[in-house]
C-alpha cells in the first residue's frame, strides 16, 4: 500500500547560486574533490553556503569525468554576492586546487552575472600563473607540485530556489530513512537540482526560532518522536510514527523543483513502513515559492 501525501506545500525561497564543473583523472578522485568542497554546506542556518553535487557528467572540457556542483546563499543575505563569492573561493582554493588531478571550469552562463574566481584562486602561484586559452576556454594556469591546475577565468551566478523539502513518517525508523534515502534517488533524476544535506537526507529537520535568543533554528519538537506525550509539548506527529526523515532540494526555479518533488514522492511512496509524506512550511512566511506535494495544485 502507498503512503499518504498529505495536502500541503513545501515553502522554498529566493537564493542566488554559482555551479562549477570539476574534473579529475578518475571517479576516485572526482568524489574525494566533491565531498571536501561540499562539506560543512547543509544548511544556511550557520555555514558559508549550501552546496552539493548537482550531476555527474561525461560532457567535460577536457574529457576527464566530472561533476557540477551547485552553491547556494538566500537572497536575503545581506552582500549576498560578496558572501558567495567568497564561499566559492574557500571551498575551490582550499578543496579543489587540494585535490589531486583536479580541475575546475564554469556552468553558467558569464553574462551578466560573474565573480573572477580564476583569478582570485590564481594568485596562489605566487607570480608564476598565467593566462591561457585551452579546451577552448579562457583559463588561468597554477603550477603546483603535482603539475598544473587549471581554472576557468569566470564562474556566472543566477538567481535560483532554496529550501524544497519533503517528509517521510515511517512506522519504523528503517522505514523512514529507506524512503528518504529513494526519494533522494528519484529527486536527482531531475537536472539541474542539488540536496545539500549528507547523503541528500536530513535527520534533524527544524523550524526558526528557538528560546534561546542566540539560536535562529531549533529541532522541531511538536514532530519529534520521543517528545510524543511528553509535558510541554503538543505533538503534531500521526499515530504510528516512529521515526521522521527530511529532504531538502535547491536548484534554479519553481519547475525544476516541482518535477524534483513528484520524482522523489513517486520513487518513495512505496516504501515498506512508509505511513505518510508531508512537508514543512511557515504559510508562506519564509517564502513565496509554494511546491505542492498533490501536482493538481501546482500552478503553470
Amino acid at each position: 500500500m502507498s503512503a499518504i501525501i498529505d495536502d500541503t506545500y513545501a515553502e522554498a525561497f529566493r537564493s542566488i547560486y554559482a555551479e562549477v564543473l570539476v574534473t579529475a583523472a578518475s571517479r576516485r578522485w572526482l568524489d574525494h574533490a566533491i565531498h571536501a568542497a561540499t562539506g560543512n554546506a547543509s544548511s544556511s542556518i550557520l555555514c558559508d553556503c549550501e552546496a552539493g553535487l548537482s550531476r555527474y557528467t561525461a560532457d567535460t572540457p577536457d574529457g576527464r569525468p566530472g561533476a557540477v556542483l551547485q552553491f547556494h546563499v538566500p537572497r536575503f543575505w545581506k552582500e549576498r554576492e560578496q558572501k558567495l563569492e567568497r564561499a566559492l573561493l574557500v571551498r575551490v582554493s582550499q578543496n579543489i586546487l587540494t585535490c589531486p588531478t583536479t580541475a575546475c571550469f564554469n556552468a553558467l552562463p558569464t553574462d551578466p552575472n560573474w565573480f573572477p574566481l580564476g583569478r582570485k584562486v590564481a594568485y596562489f602561484g605566487d607570480g608564476h600563473q598565467f593566462k591561457d586559452e585551452r579546451y577552448g576556454r579562457r583559463v588561468r594556469v597554477i603550477p603546483i607540485l603535482s603539475g598544473e591546475f587549471v581554472i576557468e577565468r569566470r564562474v556566472g551566478w543566477a538567481d535560483g530556489l532554496m529550501g524544497g523539502n519533503l517528509w517521510f513518517f515511517g512506522a519504523t525508523a528503517d522505514g523512514a530513512l529507506a524512503a528518504a534515502e529513494r526519494a533522494v534517488e528519484g529527486a536527482m533524476t531531475v537536472s539541474g537540482v542539488s540536496l545539500p544535506f549528507p547523503g541528500g537526507v536530513a535527520g534533524s529537520g527544524s523550524k526558526a526560532g528557538s528560546k534561546y535568543k542566540f539560536s535562529i533554528a531549533s529541532t522541531y519538537a511538536e514532530y519529534c518522536p520521543t517528545l510524543k506525550g511528553k509535558p510541554g509539548v503538543e505533538s503534531r506527529l500521526p499515530d504510528g510514527v516512529a521515526s521522521v526523515q527530511e529532504i531538502i532540494i535547491n536548484g534554479p526555479d519553481l519547475k525544476t523543483l516541482a518535477a524534483a518533488t513528484q520524482a522523489a514522492i513517486a520513487a518513495a511512496k512505496d516504501t515498506p513502513d512508509l505511513l505518510r509524506i508531508s512537508a514543512g512550511n511557515y504559510g508562506g512566511r519564509l517564502g513565496k515559492a509554494l511546491v505542492y506535494l498533490h501536482p493538481d495544485k501546482q500552478p503553470g
